[in-house]
């Protein structure tokens, strides 16, 4: 017999994270490691799983993420959005929960491009008078 498979894809900054969710006991298994091992900071474990706690399936479901580009606030926040949309293929019900803690929305922030003439995309050499 087939196992259920949901997916899902998250983007953020320059992250994009393809999501499957399989029925488990709630493992994370990101790029072939765990959570704990790709993720070092708590916080951002915690922002992953988010939509889970929203529609309070915590635990229901294992993780499966390939998720490239970015760093760990972009991957994280890419996770967490690709887990919101591969909940809505699991019950469309989800859908007001999710909107309405604003998960559903991918966050269209990204670094400014840097500017001719400009260390950065807004710093500037100080000025010199003379």
């Amino acid at each position: 017999m087939a196992q259920v498979q949901y997916s899902g894809t998250g983007r953020r900054k320059n992250s994009v994270a393809r999501v499957r969710l399989v029925p488990g006991n709630g493992a994370i298994t990101i790029n072939g490691r765990s959570a704990e091992q790709y993720i070092p900071f708590a916080n951002l474990r915690e922002v992953m799983v988010q939509p889970f706690n929203v529609t309070e399936t915590l635990g229901n479901y294992d993780v499966l993420v390939n998720v490239d580009g970015g760093g760990f606030s972009g991957q994280a926040g890419a996770i967490r959005h690709g887990i919101a949309r591969a909940l809505l293929t699991v019950d469309p019900d989800f859908r007001a929960s999710l909107k309405k803690a604003g998960l559903l929305t991918r966050d269209p922030r990204k670094k400014e491009r840097k500017k001719p003439g400009l260390k950065k995309a807004r710093k500037a050499s100080q000025f010199s008078k003379r």
